[in-house]
């Protein structure tokens, strides 16, 4: 078994404001903080005292020199990311309503990142891998999502678990049934699934999570992870089903809440010895207290903004 969580996708800076519950016309400030969803849960599975290796391009310029820092700073392995000076790094301005509730804007037309190609992967990325983690973002028709096929096909070579978080980022596909039709065909290749309730209907078409199940169970997937924000999660195999509650805070920020909650599961399973071989016959005990640990997290994150930068680590975890 591999300790390593390997993540391939976007990595940006997110503008997060510094008022929230107002119109995009009203904010006056924002502040830059590191992000993109697969860095998230790298980020994640690194506060936790895990190790985490990201696979990306960023641009050759002033942000993509400080994700680069940040990234590191935050214990995340940076040595197989490129540089380019094709693109830049990717931007997304932030907005939130009164309950932190987000609305994106993108700059990424192209950024560093969609330049990404297959060759930039290697094989010998994944000799420690755990887990292989990936998002819906950078499998648009350029070259990044042929990188990830590759990436895809490596960590499972090693036994590495494939988790898969749709993640869906509407403004960022001019056709909606592309984004359908590409989720629908990175869904088999993932062992673990993490959708939220949000996104249920567009992927499945169905709103009742049961009648869904049958959509989501194909090909590899061994287990799925069903947020209900506020309401909890669950965690699903097709053997067994296992909830959890979420704790009630004050939410300031949710940008990075649910990559937090992969991050933070993924490191959980890990600390339990669960391997791609057993996913599949991870109990409902195991299971809860995955659920418990990532609840907990994420009640923690979103009483601060940003994503990584609002993480616990174990020990406040633990007090």
């Amino acid at each position: 078994m591999g300790n390593q969580l390997i993540a391939i996708g976007e990595a940006l800076i997110d503008f997060i404001p510094n008022n929230k519950g107002c119109d995009f016309d009203d904010i006056t400030e924002f502040s830059p903080k590191i992000g993109g969803a697969p860095a998230n849960v790298c980020g994640a599975f690194s506060k936790l005292g895990g190790s985490s290796c990201m696979l990306t391009q960023l641009g050759d310029d002033l942000f993509g020199h400080k994700i680069l820092r940040g990234l590191k700073a935050h214990g995340i392995e940076v040595g197989h990311v490129s540089l380019t000076d094709k693109a830049n790094t990717a931007l997304a301005f932030v907005s939130l309503d009164k309950k932190g509730g987000r609305e994106f804007s993108f700059y990424r037309k192209p950024s560093a990142d969609m330049l990404y190609s297959p060759e930039s992967v290697k094989p010998e990325y994944f000799d420690d891998v755990y887990a292989l983690h990936f998002c819906s973002v950078s499998l648009g028709e350029f070259p990044m999502k042929e990188a990830h096929k590759k990436a895809i096909a490596l960590a499972r070579e090693k036994g590495g678990i494939i988790s898969f978080d749709p993640n869906l980022r509407f403004q960022l596909w001019d056709d909606l049934s592309l984004l359908r039709k590409t989720v629908s065909e990175f869904l088999p290749l993932a062992d673990v699934i993490k959708i939220s309730d949000e996104e249920l209907e567009f992927i499945t078409g169905e709103t009742d999570l049961t009648k869904a199940l049958p959509k989501l169970f194909v090909g590899d997937v061994k287990l799925i992870l069903y947020t209900c924000g506020g309401s909890g999660a669950y965690a699903i195999t097709r053997d067994m089903q296992a909830f959890a509650p979420s704790q009630k805070v004050d939410v300031l920020d949710t940008t990075g809440a649910g990559d937090g909650f992969t991050g933070s599961f993924l490191w959980k399973l890990c600390s339990l010895g669960i391997t791609q071989e057993n996913l599949s016959k991870i109990t409902q005990e195991q299971a809860s207290e995955c659920l418990v640990f990532s609840n907990r997290f994420c009640g923690i994150s979103v009483t601060k903004p940003g994503a990584i930068d609002s993480y616990p680590d174990r020990a406040m975890l633990e007090n």
